[in-house]
């Protein structure tokens, strides 16, 4: 149904840029603040509008009866038809040119959020699209984890068979096998329910998904946490919003000031009226009226309505200002987090990297010594348990580094197509659900 209408998914493996694509075309959450931007940018027309000129038309026709009191016979009769076209052009307006400008800056708030909101839909595809290659990868590493637990329970009740070991080893890697084999069933619900989030972003059934094919993950650019916190505090899109609404709300404020101040407009009027009636032949010829002139209204007293709005917008521009600071230093917090959790990350799956190194040739060695009688059952399930949680953790520790080095643009404002390119190309090597 959808791909007669949107883009479609390519026949092999789908990459991040392929379901960043068909999110963009189906999302309803960015489809509505889409539609949300197109409509506050007619604030401005509206705005603007008061400062053109206006004009406006009148026709009238009616009937007069008049009869005595006391008999109810008709004393006079007459009929009246009249129209009348009304010109008006403010030449000076201090509290619509105000809120004119007010407009601008609503207008551009609208523009940041969804811009906002396409940021937090890159953030989303790609924490979903993580979400289920990190699903995959643990349940491949438990079917890998119950292969091995299996192979070592039936080594072991060869042993017993042979009176080599106890029934204990048996036992030791039958439990350990149930274990393995309840949390699969945990990870296969798991990645049902990842998927089943990627099938709702984008309108159809998941895929299969590109994985990660490289360690080599990138370091962000620039090196210095303060450049990226300065960053932040000029770009983010958050902190530009709380810029315009306390451009916003001053302007709100320079037009409940303004309510004072006298208005200055051109009028002009022309019209006609007839009172021989509507249908009857006028004999004496129809009067066209006409006047031009300038109307100046000064207000006077509204009952204390203007100044209690001069009051409300000048608490509400110290609101706005509050939380222009509050945005900013959230924004900078952020990138600072962020920029930490990418490093961090980095190092952690250098360190998982050698822990996984280190884990395959402890495994390796347990079962060498196990079959020579120097090392037990448990020791080699032990060392297949640390290898597969090394693995596990490792695959996750990728992803989400990958996500925050996202997430530390977005809190900086420069996130774009591009850095989702970026991290597609990353993703070369087709992962089918396990």
């Amino acid at each position: 149904m959808f791909s007669s209408l949107y883009t479609a998914l390519p026949a092999s493996a789908a990459g991040l840029l392929d379901i960043w694509e068909l999110a963009l075309a189906r999302d309803p959450a960015y489809a509505a603040t889409r539609y949300a931007s197109t409509a506050d940018q007619e604030q401005i027309n509206q705005a603007k509008a008061q400062l053109l000129p206006h004009l406006q038309g009148n026709a009238q026709a009616g009937t007069t009866d008049r009869r005595r009191a006391s008999t109810l016979k008709q004393h006079g009769h007459s009929n009246m038809n009249q129209w009348n076209l009304t010109l008006s052009q403010v030449i000076v307006d201090l509290q619509a040119y105000s809120l004119y400008e007010r407009s601008k800056h609503l207008a551009a708030v609208a523009v940041l959020n969804e811009e906002q909101a396409r940021q937090q839909l890159m953030i989303r595809v790609a924490q979903t699209y993580f979400n289920v290659l990190t699903a995959q990868d643990t349940l491949r590493s438990l079917y890998a984890q119950r292969q091995a637990v299996t192979h070592q329970l039936q080594a072991s009740e060869a042993s017993f068979e042979l009176g080599g070991t106890s029934i204990t080893d048996a036992y030791e890697a039958k439990a350990r096998l149930d274990l393995v084999n309840s949390s699969i069933v945990a990870a296969e619900s798991h990645l049902q329910v990842q998927q089943q989030a990627l099938e709702a972003l984008i309108a159809e059934p998941a895929p299969v998904l590109n994985g990660l094919s490289t360690n080599n993950l990138p370091t962000p650019e620039p090196a210095q946490p303060e450049t990226w916190a300065t960053q932040a505090s000029q770009s983010n899109l958050s902190v530009l919003k709380a810029e315009l609404n306390w451009l916003s709300t001053q302007a709100a404020l320079d037009a409940a000031k303004n309510e004072h101040a006298p208005t200055l407009s051109l009028q002009a009027r022309t019209g006609s009226s007839n009172q021989q009636g509507v249908y009857q032949d006028s004999r004496s010829p129809r009067a066209l009226d006409s006047s031009i002139g300038l109307e100046l209204n000064i207000p006077l007293y509204s009952g204390g309505a203007i100044s209690s709005r001069v009051r409300e917008q000048t608490a509400r521009l110290q609101q706005q200002n509050f939380e222009k600071e509050d945005a900013k230093r959230n924004a900078i917090t952020a990138a600072r987090q962020y920029f930490t959790d990418v490093n961090m990350g980095l190092l952690q799956v250098r360190a998982l990297q050698a822990a996984e190194r280190s884990s395959q040739a402890s495994l390796d060695a347990n079962e060498l010594a196990y079959e020579v009688g120097v090392r037990i059952n448990i020791d080699v399930l032990n060392a297949q348990q640390q290898l597969y949680e090394t693995q596990r953790a490792l695959s996750k520790a990728r992803y989400d580094t990958l996500l925050n080095s996202l997430r530390l643009k977005e809190a900086a404002g420069t996130l774009n197509d591009e850095d989702l390119q970026a991290l597609d190309a990353l993703l070369d090597q087709p992962q089918p659900a396990a």
